[in-house]
């Protein structure tokens, strides 16, 4: 494949490597200011800012070429790009986690939240840990985490740093220099707590998750996410 690289910081290069370990030709590396003609490629893996993954998006859409995010903190406008995939019949994968392991966490959260879902002297929350250079809080991941405890559980919606309610679920977000990304989800009583956590050593599994799923969506249509691409259904 011929792909475009939208940002091309620590996760662009880290992209860059496994593509071309796979045997894929990486023909334009955007860092968000220059021109390019996105026509040359045959596929985009936009890892770029919240401000640009919206136009960057759109852009290759519009130009029918397949595009895969995982830039966080632009989800407002994401029902946009779902019609306008669907009106242009495009090809887009949209994840807060493009690791195979971080996906099967999701998962198991859903499960367990199944799981806990009448035991009420349990209370719910979620610690999300990473690198001090991360533009959103909380992270794409814990929002996802979150959502799949709202979607099988009596919660009905997630905060950030706050105590947790019958309603809602905290999420505290921490900052710390070079860790890639852990994720805690905590069902805790008076008499025992359960975890269960995903740590990312690296950052090769973002990557990896990346490039499999760009593969995975050559020559389709439709809008997709990572539980498509495992075949998780």
């Amino acid at each position: 494949m011929k792909i475009a690289l939208l940002g091309y910081g620590r996760m662009g290069k880290e992209i860059e490597k496994i593509a071309l370990q796979r045997g894929h030709e990486i023909v334009i590396k955007s860092i968000g200011e220059e021109t390019y003609d996105i026509k040359k490629a045959d596929i985009a893996i936009d890892f770029s800012i919240p401000s640009s993954a919206y136009d960057n998006i759109r852009n290759c859409i519009d130009n029918n070429v397949p595009v895969v995010s995982g830039t966080t903190g632009w989800l407002d406008k994401y029902n946009d790009i779902v019609d306008l995939c669907n009106q242009k019949k495009g090809a887009f994968i949209y994840a807060s986690n493009f690791s195979l392991g971080v996906n099967i966490f999701f998962e198991l959260n859903k499960q367990l939240a199944k799981m806990m879902r009448t035991l009420n002297q349990y209370t719910v929350s979620i610690e999300e840990i990473h690198h001090t250079k991360k533009l959103d809080a909380p992270s794409g991941t814990a929002i996802t985490l979150a959502e799949g405890i709202i979607e099988n559980s009596h919660k009905k919606a997630w905060e950030l740093d706050t105590k947790t309610s019958e309603e809602n679920i905290p999420i505290t977000a921490v900052r710390t220099p070079d860790v890639p990304g852990t994720h805690t989800t905590t069902y805790a009583s008076e008499v025992d707590a359960i975890d269960i956590k995903h740590t990312a050593h690296n950052r090769k599994g973002f990557a990896l998750g990346a490039v499999i799923a760009a593969e995975w969506l050559q020559n389709k249509t439709g809008v997709f996410t990572m539980r498509d691409v495992l075949n998780l259904g």
